[in-house]
């Protein structure tokens, strides 16, 4: 019996691991100050400058529509408050935006003035930590292809490129066959 009681604590720890930073954050925008104009300029540069963003991770942008939006855009529009050509422009709150692939994202609302007051931010994602980093971020305007990487500088041979997503069984359905084969193991054990 307390073998049993060893194994299944050893599971409860292997399972806890798998677990630890694999489930996707969700954060809200700007804190307590949610999305609106800001007090200072920097205040939602600030707050994202605190976080590490994750693919998979989830921002909650929380304004009343018709108040505030939400545009994503190209480095150069967040330069320049331009939303003339936003990759994508949400009108409607509040707002989830899941953040789908590495590099850097930018931010802002497209609701005259708001932009130059500070209502903007921009984020850089990595990886997530069940997920190879091989994303490319969202082309940016202008038309340009990006050159390919550069040749190994070594000897040695190139990585193989990852799998592709499908190859894969999703996280849950291989965390549910590990705690199943565990179990059964220290029933039949």
């Amino acid at each position: 019996m307390g073998g049993r009681v060893n194994l299944m604590l050893v599971v409860l720890v292997v399972v806890a691991s798998v677990f630890y930073r694999t489930a996707a954050e969700t954060y809200t925008v700007g804190g307590q100050l949610n999305w609106r104009a800001p007090p200072n300029t920097t205040a939602y540069s600030t707050w994202a400058a605190a976080i590490t963003f994750r693919v998979g991770d989830t921002l909650v942008f929380n304004f009343a529509t018709g108040s505030h939006d939400v545009a994503v855009v190209t480095k150069d529009g967040f330069d320049g408050c331009n939303s003339s050509n936003p990759i994508t422009l949400i009108t409607t709150g509040p707002a989830n935006y899941e953040l789908n692939s590495t590099g850097e994202h930018y931010f802002f609302c497209a609701v005259d003035g708001h932009c130059n007051q500070g209502q903007k931010f921009s984020i850089s994602v990595s990886a997530s930590s069940n997920e190879s980093p091989a994303s490319p971020p969202p082309p940016s305007s202008g038309g340009t292809t990006p050159s390919p990487p550069p040749p190994p500088s070594s000897g040695g041979t190139t990585p193989s490129p990852p799998p592709p997503p499908s190859s894969a069984p999703p996280l849950a359905a291989a965390t549910f066959s590990v705690v199943f084969m565990s179990f059964a193991t220290a029933f039949l054990w």
